[in-house]
Protein backbone atom coordinates (compact mmCIF):
# COMPACT_ATOMS: atom_id res chain seq x y z
CA UNK A 1 0.00 0.00 0.00
CA UNK A 2 1.32 3.42 -0.99
CA UNK A 3 1.14 6.31 1.49
CA UNK A 4 1.48 9.96 0.53
CA UNK A 5 1.70 12.75 3.10
CA UNK A 6 0.61 16.02 1.50
CA UNK A 7 1.72 19.34 2.98
CA UNK A 8 2.42 22.89 1.81
CA UNK A 9 4.75 25.76 2.56
CA UNK A 10 1.82 28.12 3.10
CA UNK A 11 -1.87 27.99 3.91
CA UNK A 12 -4.50 27.53 1.18
CA UNK A 13 -2.03 26.10 -1.35
CA UNK A 14 -4.54 23.59 -2.72
CA UNK A 15 -3.73 20.38 -0.82
CA UNK A 16 -7.29 19.06 -0.70
CA UNK A 17 -7.85 19.77 -4.39
CA UNK A 18 -4.59 18.00 -5.25
CA UNK A 19 -5.69 14.92 -3.31
CA UNK A 20 -9.10 14.93 -5.04
CA UNK A 21 -7.47 15.23 -8.46
CA UNK A 22 -4.85 12.56 -7.77
CA UNK A 23 -7.41 10.12 -6.37
CA UNK A 24 -9.64 10.57 -9.42
CA UNK A 25 -6.75 10.36 -11.89
CA UNK A 26 -5.00 7.37 -10.30
CA UNK A 27 -8.35 5.55 -9.95
CA UNK A 28 -7.26 3.27 -7.12
CA UNK A 29 -9.08 2.28 -3.96
CA UNK A 30 -7.99 4.99 -1.56
CA UNK A 31 -8.09 5.91 2.10
CA UNK A 32 -7.79 9.36 3.63
CA UNK A 33 -6.51 10.78 6.91
CA UNK A 34 -6.58 14.37 8.21
CA UNK A 35 -4.83 13.82 11.57
CA UNK A 36 -4.97 17.44 12.73
CA UNK A 37 -8.51 18.47 11.88
CA UNK A 38 -9.53 22.01 10.96
CA UNK A 39 -12.56 23.71 9.34
CA UNK A 40 -14.79 22.04 11.90
CA UNK A 41 -18.25 20.69 11.15
CA UNK A 42 -20.59 19.79 14.00
CA UNK A 43 -22.89 16.99 12.91
CA UNK A 44 -25.01 14.72 15.11
CA UNK A 45 -23.14 15.87 18.24
CA UNK A 46 -19.81 14.92 16.65
CA UNK A 47 -16.91 16.99 15.35
CA UNK A 48 -15.79 16.38 11.77
CA UNK A 49 -13.16 17.96 9.61
CA UNK A 50 -14.63 19.58 6.48
CA UNK A 51 -12.04 18.00 4.17
CA UNK A 52 -12.59 14.56 5.68
CA UNK A 53 -16.34 14.87 5.17
CA UNK A 54 -15.82 16.10 1.60
CA UNK A 55 -13.51 13.23 0.60
CA UNK A 56 -15.83 10.73 2.27
CA UNK A 57 -18.76 11.90 0.14
CA UNK A 58 -16.87 12.30 -3.15
CA UNK A 59 -15.27 8.85 -3.03
CA UNK A 60 -17.96 7.00 -1.04
CA UNK A 61 -15.48 6.03 1.67
CA UNK A 62 -16.78 3.53 4.18
CA UNK A 63 -15.05 5.11 7.18
CA UNK A 64 -16.62 7.89 9.25
CA UNK A 65 -15.09 11.37 8.85
CA UNK A 66 -14.69 11.62 12.63
CA UNK A 67 -12.29 8.64 12.53
CA UNK A 68 -9.98 10.43 10.09
CA UNK A 69 -8.75 12.98 12.66
CA UNK A 70 -7.23 12.47 16.11
CA UNK A 71 -7.62 16.07 17.31
CA UNK A 72 -8.65 19.61 16.40
CA UNK A 73 -7.14 22.05 18.90
CA UNK A 74 -3.58 22.63 20.11
CA UNK A 75 -4.84 23.37 23.62
CA UNK A 76 -6.49 19.96 23.97
CA UNK A 77 -3.70 17.93 22.40
CA UNK A 78 -0.86 19.64 24.29
CA UNK A 79 -2.05 18.24 27.61
CA UNK A 80 -3.78 15.02 26.58
CA UNK A 81 -1.24 13.32 24.29
CA UNK A 82 2.52 12.91 24.45
CA UNK A 83 4.68 11.96 21.48
CA UNK A 84 4.39 8.21 22.05
CA UNK A 85 0.62 8.26 22.53
CA UNK A 86 0.17 10.48 19.48
CA UNK A 87 2.18 8.03 17.36
CA UNK A 88 0.06 5.13 18.63
CA UNK A 89 -3.19 6.93 17.79
CA UNK A 90 -1.87 7.80 14.32
CA UNK A 91 -0.89 4.21 13.58
CA UNK A 92 -4.23 2.92 14.86
CA UNK A 93 -6.08 5.41 12.67
CA UNK A 94 -3.98 4.42 9.66
CA UNK A 95 -4.64 0.74 10.31
CA UNK A 96 -8.38 1.41 10.51
CA UNK A 97 -8.74 3.43 7.30
CA UNK A 98 -6.22 1.51 5.16
CA UNK A 99 -7.88 -1.91 5.15
CA UNK A 100 -8.25 -3.19 1.57
CA UNK A 101 -6.88 0.11 0.21
CA UNK A 102 -4.29 0.49 -2.54
CA UNK A 103 -3.14 3.92 -1.42
CA UNK A 104 -3.68 6.35 1.44
CA UNK A 105 -3.48 10.14 1.34
CA UNK A 106 -2.58 11.86 4.60
CA UNK A 107 -3.33 15.58 4.54
CA UNK A 108 -1.21 17.59 6.96
CA UNK A 109 -2.20 20.88 8.59
CA UNK A 110 -2.39 24.30 6.99
CA UNK A 111 1.37 24.49 6.37
CA UNK A 112 4.50 22.40 6.84
CA UNK A 113 5.11 23.75 10.36
CA UNK A 114 1.56 23.51 11.70
CA UNK A 115 1.12 21.03 14.54
CA UNK A 116 4.82 20.80 15.45
CA UNK A 117 4.12 21.30 19.17
CA UNK A 118 1.71 18.35 19.22
CA UNK A 119 3.73 16.01 16.93
CA UNK A 120 1.29 16.39 14.03
CA UNK A 121 3.36 18.48 11.62
CA UNK A 122 4.02 17.04 8.17
CA UNK A 123 7.55 15.82 8.93
CA UNK A 124 6.43 14.08 12.13
CA UNK A 125 3.52 12.48 10.27
CA UNK A 126 5.87 11.18 7.58
CA UNK A 127 8.30 9.71 10.10
CA UNK A 128 5.53 8.08 12.14
CA UNK A 129 3.38 6.73 9.31
CA UNK A 130 6.05 6.10 6.68
CA UNK A 131 5.28 6.81 3.06
CA UNK A 132 6.41 9.76 0.97
CA UNK A 133 6.21 13.48 1.65
CA UNK A 134 4.93 15.77 -1.10
CA UNK A 135 5.12 19.54 -0.59
CA UNK A 136 2.87 22.00 -2.39
CA UNK A 137 4.15 25.49 -3.14
CA UNK A 138 1.91 28.30 -4.38
CA UNK A 139 1.70 32.07 -4.66
CA UNK A 140 3.22 34.60 -7.01
CA UNK A 141 6.45 33.67 -8.80
CA UNK A 142 8.71 35.39 -6.26
CA UNK A 143 6.98 33.71 -3.32
CA UNK A 144 7.32 30.30 -4.95
CA UNK A 145 11.05 30.62 -5.62
CA UNK A 146 11.67 32.04 -2.13
CA UNK A 147 9.74 29.22 -0.44
CA UNK A 148 11.58 26.51 -2.34
CA UNK A 149 14.93 28.18 -1.65
CA UNK A 150 14.05 28.34 2.07
CA UNK A 151 12.99 24.69 1.96
CA UNK A 152 16.33 23.56 0.56
CA UNK A 153 18.42 25.73 2.91
CA UNK A 154 16.73 25.49 6.27
CA UNK A 155 14.31 22.55 6.51
CA UNK A 156 15.88 19.15 7.13
CA UNK A 157 14.28 16.55 4.91
CA UNK A 158 16.64 13.68 5.60
CA UNK A 159 15.68 10.49 7.41
CA UNK A 160 12.49 9.89 5.42
CA UNK A 161 11.21 9.81 1.86
CA UNK A 162 10.86 13.26 0.32
CA UNK A 163 9.00 12.87 -2.95
CA UNK A 164 9.27 16.41 -4.32
CA UNK A 165 7.14 19.51 -4.85
CA UNK A 166 4.05 20.41 -6.83
CA UNK A 167 3.85 24.08 -7.76
CA UNK A 168 0.29 25.41 -7.84
CA UNK A 169 -1.67 28.50 -8.92
CA UNK A 170 0.95 29.79 -11.36
CA UNK A 171 -0.24 32.90 -13.22
CA UNK A 172 1.83 32.41 -16.39
CA UNK A 173 2.98 28.82 -16.95
CA UNK A 174 5.26 29.45 -19.92
CA UNK A 175 7.00 32.39 -18.28
CA UNK A 176 7.45 30.45 -15.04
CA UNK A 177 8.90 27.41 -16.78
CA UNK A 178 11.40 29.48 -18.75
CA UNK A 179 12.51 31.84 -15.97
CA UNK A 180 12.07 30.07 -12.61
CA UNK A 181 11.87 26.32 -13.19
CA UNK A 182 15.53 25.93 -14.31
CA UNK A 183 16.69 27.61 -11.08
CA UNK A 184 14.50 25.32 -8.99
CA UNK A 185 15.83 22.23 -10.74
CA UNK A 186 19.38 23.46 -10.11
CA UNK A 187 18.62 23.33 -6.39
CA UNK A 188 18.04 19.59 -6.77
CA UNK A 189 14.33 19.75 -5.98
CA UNK A 190 12.18 17.16 -7.80
CA UNK A 191 9.28 19.04 -9.43
CA UNK A 192 6.33 16.72 -9.99
CA UNK A 193 4.03 19.30 -11.49
CA UNK A 194 3.44 22.95 -12.34
CA UNK A 195 -0.28 23.80 -12.24
CA UNK A 196 -1.74 27.01 -13.64
CA UNK A 197 -4.09 29.32 -11.80
CA UNK A 198 -7.65 28.44 -12.84
CA UNK A 199 -10.27 31.16 -12.24
CA UNK A 200 -13.18 28.69 -12.11
CA UNK A 201 -11.70 27.13 -8.97
CA UNK A 202 -11.77 30.47 -7.13
CA UNK A 203 -15.56 30.86 -7.40
CA UNK A 204 -18.16 29.51 -4.99
CA UNK A 205 -21.94 29.40 -4.70
CA UNK A 206 -24.25 31.69 -2.76
CA UNK A 207 -25.18 28.67 -0.63
CA UNK A 208 -21.52 28.03 0.21
CA UNK A 209 -21.21 31.69 1.20
CA UNK A 210 -24.30 31.45 3.40
CA UNK A 211 -22.92 28.37 5.18
CA UNK A 212 -19.53 29.97 5.78
CA UNK A 213 -21.07 33.19 7.08
CA UNK A 214 -23.65 31.37 9.24
CA UNK A 215 -26.19 33.59 7.49
CA UNK A 216 -29.96 33.26 7.71
CA UNK A 217 -31.56 32.87 4.29
CA UNK A 218 -34.52 35.27 4.29
CA UNK A 219 -35.60 34.73 0.68
CA UNK A 220 -34.46 33.24 -2.63
CA UNK A 221 -33.47 29.77 -1.44
CA UNK A 222 -33.99 28.49 -4.99
CA UNK A 223 -30.98 30.58 -6.07
CA UNK A 224 -28.41 29.27 -3.61
CA UNK A 225 -26.53 27.60 -6.47
CA UNK A 226 -25.82 30.98 -8.12
CA UNK A 227 -22.12 31.50 -8.74
CA UNK A 228 -20.26 34.22 -6.81
CA UNK A 229 -17.30 35.94 -8.46
CA UNK A 230 -17.21 39.48 -7.10
CA UNK A 231 -18.05 41.14 -3.80
CA UNK A 232 -19.38 44.72 -3.76
CA UNK A 233 -19.74 46.81 -0.60
CA UNK A 234 -22.89 48.92 -0.84
CA UNK A 235 -21.70 51.89 1.20
CA UNK A 236 -21.58 54.00 -1.96
CA UNK A 237 -24.28 56.36 -3.16
CA UNK A 238 -26.73 55.45 -5.89
CA UNK A 239 -24.91 57.47 -8.58
CA UNK A 240 -21.62 55.70 -7.89
CA UNK A 241 -23.36 52.32 -7.76
CA UNK A 242 -25.01 52.83 -11.13
CA UNK A 243 -21.65 53.68 -12.71
CA UNK A 244 -19.82 50.68 -11.22
CA UNK A 245 -19.32 47.81 -13.67
CA UNK A 246 -19.03 45.34 -10.78
CA UNK A 247 -22.42 46.47 -9.50
CA UNK A 248 -23.95 45.45 -12.82
CA UNK A 249 -22.33 41.98 -12.85
CA UNK A 250 -24.85 39.18 -12.25
CA UNK A 251 -22.10 37.21 -10.44
CA UNK A 252 -21.69 39.91 -7.79
CA UNK A 253 -22.75 39.76 -4.15
CA UNK A 254 -23.78 43.02 -2.54
CA UNK A 255 -22.95 43.68 1.13
CA UNK A 256 -25.31 46.32 2.45
CA UNK A 257 -27.41 47.32 5.44
CA UNK A 258 -31.00 46.08 5.23
CA UNK A 259 -32.36 49.62 5.33
CA UNK A 260 -30.69 50.63 2.02
CA UNK A 261 -33.75 49.82 -0.09
CA UNK A 262 -32.53 51.81 -3.10
CA UNK A 263 -29.24 49.92 -3.42
CA UNK A 264 -30.86 46.54 -2.71
CA UNK A 265 -33.59 47.00 -5.33
CA UNK A 266 -31.05 48.11 -7.94
CA UNK A 267 -28.92 45.05 -7.18
CA UNK A 268 -31.96 42.79 -7.59
CA UNK A 269 -32.80 44.46 -10.90
CA UNK A 270 -29.22 43.76 -12.03
CA UNK A 271 -29.80 40.07 -11.19
CA UNK A 272 -27.14 39.85 -8.49
CA UNK A 273 -25.94 36.45 -7.30
CA UNK A 274 -27.01 37.31 -3.74
CA UNK A 275 -27.39 40.18 -1.28
CA UNK A 276 -25.91 40.07 2.22
CA UNK A 277 -27.85 42.21 4.70
CA UNK A 278 -25.73 43.38 7.64
CA UNK A 279 -26.39 44.41 11.26
CA UNK A 280 -29.42 42.09 11.45
CA UNK A 281 -31.54 44.78 9.77
CA UNK A 282 -34.48 43.28 7.88
CA UNK A 283 -35.54 44.76 4.53
CA UNK A 284 -39.10 45.68 3.63
CA UNK A 285 -41.68 43.01 2.68
CA UNK A 286 -41.58 44.37 -0.89
CA UNK A 287 -37.87 43.54 -1.18
CA UNK A 288 -38.35 40.11 0.40
CA UNK A 289 -41.12 39.29 -2.06
CA UNK A 290 -39.15 40.53 -5.07
CA UNK A 291 -36.04 38.54 -4.11
CA UNK A 292 -38.12 35.40 -3.55
CA UNK A 293 -39.80 35.71 -6.94
CA UNK A 294 -36.47 36.31 -8.70
CA UNK A 295 -34.67 33.49 -6.85
CA UNK A 296 -31.98 35.84 -5.52
CA UNK A 297 -30.83 34.86 -2.00
CA UNK A 298 -31.09 37.49 0.72
CA UNK A 299 -28.64 36.53 3.48
CA UNK A 300 -28.93 38.11 6.93
CA UNK A 301 -25.85 38.44 9.18
CA UNK A 302 -25.29 40.19 12.52
CA UNK A 303 -21.93 41.78 11.69
CA UNK A 304 -21.49 45.24 10.23
CA UNK A 305 -20.56 45.84 6.60
CA UNK A 306 -16.82 46.19 7.23
CA UNK A 307 -16.56 43.05 9.38
CA UNK A 308 -18.69 41.09 6.91
CA UNK A 309 -16.40 42.05 4.03
CA UNK A 310 -13.34 41.01 6.06
CA UNK A 311 -14.90 37.63 6.85
CA UNK A 312 -15.76 36.97 3.21
CA UNK A 313 -12.22 37.88 2.17
CA UNK A 314 -10.92 35.04 4.37
CA UNK A 315 -13.24 32.40 2.89
CA UNK A 316 -11.37 29.73 0.96
CA UNK A 317 -13.29 28.53 -2.14
CA UNK A 318 -13.20 24.83 -1.32
CA UNK A 319 -15.00 22.28 -3.49
CA UNK A 320 -18.27 20.88 -2.21
CA UNK A 321 -19.69 17.44 -2.87
CA UNK A 322 -22.22 18.98 -5.29
CA UNK A 323 -19.48 20.71 -7.33
CA UNK A 324 -19.23 18.06 -10.06
CA UNK A 325 -18.03 20.59 -12.62
CA UNK A 326 -15.32 21.93 -10.31
CA UNK A 327 -14.19 18.41 -9.35
CA UNK A 328 -13.97 17.47 -13.04
CA UNK A 329 -11.80 20.56 -13.65
CA UNK A 330 -9.52 19.56 -10.77
CA UNK A 331 -9.08 16.04 -12.17
CA UNK A 332 -8.31 17.38 -15.65
CA UNK A 333 -5.83 19.88 -14.19
CA UNK A 334 -3.97 17.09 -12.37
CA UNK A 335 -3.94 14.73 -15.36
CA UNK A 336 -2.43 17.40 -17.61
CA UNK A 337 0.05 19.04 -15.25
CA UNK A 338 1.23 16.44 -12.72
CA UNK A 339 3.58 13.49 -13.26
CA UNK A 340 1.20 10.67 -12.32
CA UNK A 341 3.83 8.02 -13.04
CA UNK A 342 5.81 9.32 -10.05
CA UNK A 343 3.05 7.99 -7.81
CA UNK A 344 3.54 4.47 -9.12
CA UNK A 345 7.35 4.36 -9.00
CA UNK A 346 9.39 2.55 -6.34
CA UNK A 347 10.14 4.73 -3.32
CA UNK A 348 13.28 6.83 -3.74
CA UNK A 349 14.57 9.03 -0.92
CA UNK A 350 15.33 12.40 -2.54
CA UNK A 351 17.80 14.17 -0.27
CA UNK A 352 18.30 17.92 -0.58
Amino acid sequence: MDKFIITSMRQSAGKTSLIIGLARALNKKMGYLKPFGARLLYRKKRLWDYDAALLTHIFNLEENPEDMSIGFHHSNLLYSLDEKTTAEKLLNALDHISKDKELVFVEAGKDIFYGSSVYLDAVSLTKTLGGQLLIMVSGDDDTIIDDICFLTKYIRLDGFNFMGVVINKVANIEDFKSVYLPRILQMGVPVLGVIPSIPELTYFSAGYLADRMFAKVLAGKSGLERQVRNIVVGSMGMDAAMKSLLFQDHHQVLIVSGDRADIILTSLQNNAAAVILTNNILPSPVILSKAENMGIPLLLVSTNTHETAKQIDKIEPLPTREDKEKIDIIEKMIRINVDLEAFAKPVVNNKL
